[in-house]
């Protein structure tokens, strides 16, 4: 087992930042896929970014690419979301995820999630 704990969302507005992080504790996260969904009102959750636990190679969504970067801590068992430039569209709540298989892209391929944390953007 894994669990996940989100924090360091918030209100802000267009242009600014906010850094989430992921509390990771339970099972070793070797191995794993960590990664960040959102989602929006009325929306699916959707892939935001990934990283690769052990060897840190990344991947982002189009939408967010040049504005966020994913990275983690190994030492203390935490994964970061560094939101830049931060626009309206962009306002959902926030999920850590971790996936153990060889798929990452869909939420379905993940087996632990935490309890989300909300971001909002006013324009």
């Amino acid at each position: 087992q894994v669990q996940l704990v989100e924090s360091g969302g918030g209100l802000v507005q267009a242009g600014d930042s906010l850094r989430l992080s992921c509390a990771a504790s339970g099972r070793t996260c070797i191995g794993s896929i960590m990664a960040w969904f959102r989602q929006a009102p009325g929306k699916e959750r959707a892939f935001v970014a990934r990283i690769h636990w052990s060897g840190g190679t990344t991947v982002y969504a189009d939408s967010v690419k040049g504005r966020f970067t994913i990275s983690r801590d190994t030492a203390n068992n935490t994964v970061y979301l560094q939101m830049n430039n931060l626009k309206p569209e962009d306002t959902a709540v926030y999920y850590c995820a971790a996936s153990f298989g060889p798929r990452w892209y869909k939420s379905s391929d993940y087996n632990y999630w935490g309890q989300g944390t909300q971001a909002t953007v006013s324009s």
